[in-house]
């Protein structure tokens, strides 16, 4: 179909807003002949009628009413584009679409976007969770303003962004009440042949905790893989095993899943990061999110206490494990990480 001519959708928009051809002309100040002509070309372009006469009076067909729709949203963001410009608010919800990496537990997403709810200005959200090589070529053509993940920008991937690092934690160990009070005593050590449910391997917590067991001197007794964080503790929940979770939502979880904790691993470190095409954040909803991760989220100061990190191959000097690791002064140094290309 040959492109739409808006000049005609115009003329269309406004002869069904006022209701008559008459009181169209008036608001646009042209003669009833060049609008009834626009709107014959309108019709023929698109192969359907979009009025029909009502005695003298002329009423939308149920295509004309499905036209309508589609021009009142096209002229209303015609009008929000010239007020962004010129400065003026549009009075419409920003919009804001983030992609969701299925390794990040849907409590810290949740934690992590919560601040963007609560801007003066209303904020509508798109949330899509996927693997991440997905989702950051999602980010690569602009059909995501940001990705949440608990990665940086894996260097291998060829995509223009920047790594913002949100903040790190380490992690606790869960248990049902009546795992709890058995393997709490002699922690860790009481780790050693404790049931335990596992992240799949390759993901970067399952290396950094086999890491953990191997240097600690434990080998827990497997009991599950399981890639989803949410299911994972449910099946914790249940007793099946023992589990981690970031220490940054440990309030919640315990709530959340009727779970206590055995034990904390300071040294085993998540990493939390916005990843964007922009080197400085720009977007309200995006700037809210990140200082309210960086303030009041993710408070213990990175490596503060021995917390072992694992260099990620491949990691250049201004990468973004560089930024995450250049300070240890807390929030603070969260805050100064300023982010990095890490793919051309």
């Amino acid at each position: 179909m040959p492109s739409l001519n808006y000049k005609h959708l115009h003329y269309f928009w406004m002869v069904a807003r006022e209701g008559s051809i008459a009181r169209a002309c008036s608001k646009l100040h042209v003669s009833q002949p060049a609008i009834s002509t626009q709107l014959q070309k309108l019709e023929r372009q698109l192969g359907e009628k979009l009025f029909a006469k009502s005695g003298r009076n002329l009423v939308l067909t149920e295509m004309g009413q499905l036209v309508y729709r589609y021009a009142e949203e096209i002229f209303a963001l015609g009008r929000e584009l010239v007020d962004t410009v010129q400065g003026r608010p549009t009075g419409r919800p920003l919009r804001l679409v983030v992609g969701i990496s299925d390794a990040l537990p849907k409590l810290i997403a949740y934690r992590l976007l919560t601040p963007a709810l609560r801007l003066d200005h209303a904020v509508r959200l798109v949330l899509r969770e996927d693997r991440i090589e997905h989702l950051l070529g999602e980010l690569s053509v602009h059909n995501l303003d940001l990705v949440l993940a608990e990665q940086p920008l894996p260097p291998t991937m060829n995509v223009r962004a920047f790594n913002h690092l949100l903040g790190e934690c380490g992690v606790s160990v869960f248990g049902s009440p009546e795992l709890a009070s058995v393997y709490r005593a002699n922690f860790p050590g009481s780790l050693d042949r404790a049931p335990f449910l596992l992240p799949t391997e390759g993901s970067t917590l399952r290396r950094s905790l086999e890491q953990w067991f191997e240097a600690s001197g434990v080998h827990p007794m497997p009991m599950a893989e399981i890639q989803d964080s949410a299911l994972l503790k449910a099946f914790g929940q249940e007793g099946v095993g023992l589990f981690v979770a970031p220490t940054a939502i440990e309030d919640e979880i315990r709530r959340q899943y009727r779970v206590e904790v055995v034990g904390r691993i300071d040294a085993v470190r998540e990493h939390f990061y916005a990843i964007s095409v922009e080197r400085r954040l720009k977007h309200p909803a995006v700037v809210a999110i990140s200082e309210a991760a960086r303030e009041h989220l993710f408070l213990t100061p990175p490596r503060a206490r021995g917390a072992t990190r694992p260099r990620r191959r491949g990691s250049t000097a201004d990468g973004g494990e560089r930024a995450a690791g250049a300070s240890g002064n807390g929030a603070s140094a969260a805050a100064a990480a300023l982010s990095s290309p890490t793919a051309e």
